[in-house]
């Protein structure tokens, strides 16, 4: 992870995201190969990484499995919760959720209405915890209701707190049959935070079937995604929150950032 942050350091940004993390130990971190946070670390590990390479934490993330049965062995409830405290302690105002895809038979057979009771089910104490320490649990579209501009009006309707806001990936939005720049012009101020990445033609034939990719391997701009006039709708209602590049490779990376700047105007 410090790997991570140095060489996000070398690329001449000075902020970043927690990304991937686990409960408890993990044998990968402890020998090397497994670049992850333990939400039970104790933050001055963090703080420490993150002064060393003159980087600052905008969120921390906690995408989750909300459509499957409870289960110890699944990211859920619990470990949310444990990201807010962990962001809590690192002074970090942000923490990134989403349902994911059920992998269960029991998931899948969920009806439209089970499926907003399961999410809201498990959300419900994570919330609690987010107004304790006043910290924004931000939903993101990557799964088969939150890909969707009904499904995310939804179940901001049934959590119905003002604590709960949107953060806004291009490509994943793209990706489940949607358009990036109608969550725009739909949720407006309740985006809070927008992961960027393009995806390029080789994507459309999973259109509507895959719900969310981790990286784009393009610059934006160069693929399918309207990410340019997302750019465009997001400036025209004054969204000022933290972004994030989800983009692979140096190059593509850079390019992306010089022409965000150049849309950004």
């Amino acid at each position: 992870m410090e790997r991570q942050f140095e060489r996000i350091h070398e690329m001449g940004f000075d902020e970043v995201d927690l990304t991937d993390n686990h409960d408890g130990a993990t044998l990968g971190v402890e020998y090397g190969f497994s670049a992850s946070i333990s939400l039970e670390c104790h933050p001055q590990e963090i703080r420490q990484m993150l002064s060393a390479h003159e980087l600052t934490l905008s969120s921390v993330c906690a995408h989750a499995n909300l459509l499957d049965p409870a289960s110890p062995a699944r990211y859920q409830t619990a470990q949310i919760i444990k990201a807010i405290k962990l962001a809590h302690y690192l002074g970090v105002k942000q923490v990134i959720t989403t349902e994911g895809e059920p992998r269960t038979d029991f998931g899948r057979r969920l009806t439209y209405e089970q499926q907003l009771f399961a999410i809201a089910d498990k959300l419900h104490e994570p919330i609690r915890w987010a107004e304790e320490f006043s910290i924004e649990l931000l939903i993101e579209p990557h799964g088969p209701l939150t890909d969707s501009l009904e499904g995310m009006q939804a179940i901001l309707d049934i959590l119905d707190h003002r604590l709960i806001g949107l953060n806004l990936d291009t490509g994943n939005v793209w990706l489940g049959g949607g358009d990036p720049v109608e969550f725009v012009h739909r949720f407006g101020s309740r985006i809070k935070h927008v992961h960027w990445k393009d995806l390029g033609p080789e994507w459309e034939s999973k259109r509507g079937k895959q719900f969310g990719c981790g990286m784009g391997s393009i610059p934006l701009g160069d693929g399918k995604v309207p990410v340019r006039k997302t750019c465009a709708a997001l400036r025209k209602i004054g969204f000022s929150g933290p972004t994030t590049l989800e983009v692979a490779g140096t190059k593509s990376v850079q390019e992306s950032v010089l022409r965000l700047k150049a849309w950004d105007g």
